[in-house]
Order: C-alpha cells, then sequence, then structure tokens
C-alpha cells in the first residue's frame, strides 16, 4: 500500500464505534466515541475533527475502511450509507472488512511473526486507559502492563459476537508454528473455524477441554460472558472486546 494513500476507517459494527485516519500503512489518529451507541451523532465530527488536526480535506481520502459484519444492523447500516456517500462524492474506493476478524486483529496481530517481538500494545500515540490487559476469569490471574499481550502465552483465539436468540457469531484462529520460528508467540494465525453461528452449549462441546485453552473476546460477552465458562476457556480483559478502527 502506497504511503501517499490517505486513509479513513470507521468502526459501527459493536457497541463502542471509533474512526481513523491514516496515511498508508501508517496511523495517524484515533478517536472512539464517548459512550456506546453514539454511532449517528458522533461519526461525522469524529471524522472533522481527525480531518482537522492533521489539515486535511474529505476529497483526500482516497479509500474508506468499514466493518461489513456480523454486527449491528443499525450500526452496519450506518458505516454504509457513510461510505456509499464519499464515493458518490469523491470516488473513494470502499473497503469492506470482517467483523470477527476484526475483533480478533485486537490481539493476535500482536504476535504475528513479524510483528511480536517487543511490540507494545497500542501503537504510539493511541491514547487508552487501558492497564489490565488480560482477564484469566475464575483462575484470578491478572497479567498487567502495556506489553502483557506481547508475552501471554496464548494459541487460540475465539471472536464472540451476540446473534441474538441465544445465538453467537463465532470465529477461531489458531497460532501455527514452524520449526524455523522462535518461541513464545512466533508463527502464523490462521482462521481454523470461518464464520458461523453457534450456541454456548456447541462452542464448548466442540472447543473446550481440549489440546490447547481458548482465549475470548468479544462484545458477545458483555452480558453472556457466564455461557461460556468451562475448563479451558479463559477471557481476555474487556478493554479488548470491541472491534477497533485502529
Amino acid at each position: 500500500m502506497g504511503q501517499t494513500n490517505l486513509i479513513l476507517a470507521v468502526d459501527t459494527s459493536s457497541r463502542i464505534g471509533s474512526a481513523v485516519l491514516a496515511r498508508g500503512d501508517k496511523m495517524l489518529g484515533e478517536r472512539a466515541f464517548s459512550a456506546p451507541l453514539k454511532h449517528s451523532a458522533e461519526i461525522f465530527p469524529a471524522i472533522c475533527e481527525l480531518l482537522s488536526r492533521f489539515e486535511m480535506k474529505p476529497d483526500q481520502i482516497e479509500q474508506v475502511y468499514i466493518s461489513g459484519g456480523p454486527g449491528s444492523f443499525t450500526g452496519l447500516r450506518i458505516a454504509v450509507t457513510l461510505a456509499k456517500t464519499m464515493h458518490l462524492a469523491t470516488g473513494v474506493k470502499i473497503v469492506s472488512v470482517d467483523t470477527l476478524d476484526v475483533v480478533a486483529a485486537n490481539v493476535i496481530n500482536l504476535t504475528d511473526s513479524d510483528s511480536w517481538r517487543g511490540r507494545p500494545a497500542l501503537e504510539a500515540g493511541v491514547q487508552t486507559d487501558m492497564h489490565v490487559l488480560i482477564d484469566r476469569g475464575r483462575d484470578g490471574l491478572d497479567i498487567q502492563g502495556r506489553d502483557a499481550l506481547a508475552t501471554a502465552d496464548y494459541e487460540r483465539v475465539a471472536t464472540i459476537v451476540d446473534a441474538k436468540r441465544g445465538q453467537f457469531f463465532v470465529a477461531v484462529y489458531e497460532l501455527v508454528s514452524t520449526e524455523s520460528e522462535q518461541p513464545p508467540c512466533a508463527g502464523t494465525w490462521r482462521k481454523i473455524l470461518p464464520d458461523c453461528v453457534m450456541r454456548p452449549e456447541q462452542f464448548v462441546n466442540e472447543f473446550a477441554g481440549r489440546d490447547k485453552d481458548n482465549w475470548l473476546l468479544g462484545d458477545g460477552l458483555v452480558y453472556y460472558k457466564d455461557k461460556f465458562h468451562a475448563r479451558g476457556v479463559r477471557f481476555f480483559e474487556q478493554n479488548y472486546w470491541s472491534p477497533r478502527a485502529g
């Protein structure tokens, strides 16, 4: 991706929305909405604030990235409407990204074989109030510090998003190592379970108590975390559950 490309990314698929301005593969700034379900009220002010901060204009944006779902139907419509309007006005290219992949990227991109070594939890300049990064649930073991994810030992990650009526959108990712790669977290992440709809008991029966612990995140856990408690199931701290435009 060229370094001259100005990119806008927005995420309105979940309870917490956010927007990002980037140039090529370098993130310039991120703005999270002030409270849950503020998408329609804050998406345009957030974009305007980012453009003003970096002295950019809307017609300079060449690509707009949106979360394409699964997720909140109303939230997804807001992002799609924004992207289509921008395309009609300026010809901007629209890129739709799988929401479950976006949620997983909160944690698995930190241990990618090309970037895990010594990388902090967030890119420099991104403001956050997170301090407890991993919650091991009933085990009572918390790992604290900005580099906790980079040193944590987890090889399977599952994203959980509420699909209503007792069902959840689920995807599972696994770290596959090779002999040439060094521990503790080197390897390639593969999506071993594509997006599907499952009930908690189905997930537990299929994945819990097997060879690897399952580390869960996603807004589907906000009200239903207890339904996934089982041997071999762990939970990332809640600050990592929501998808981020970053």
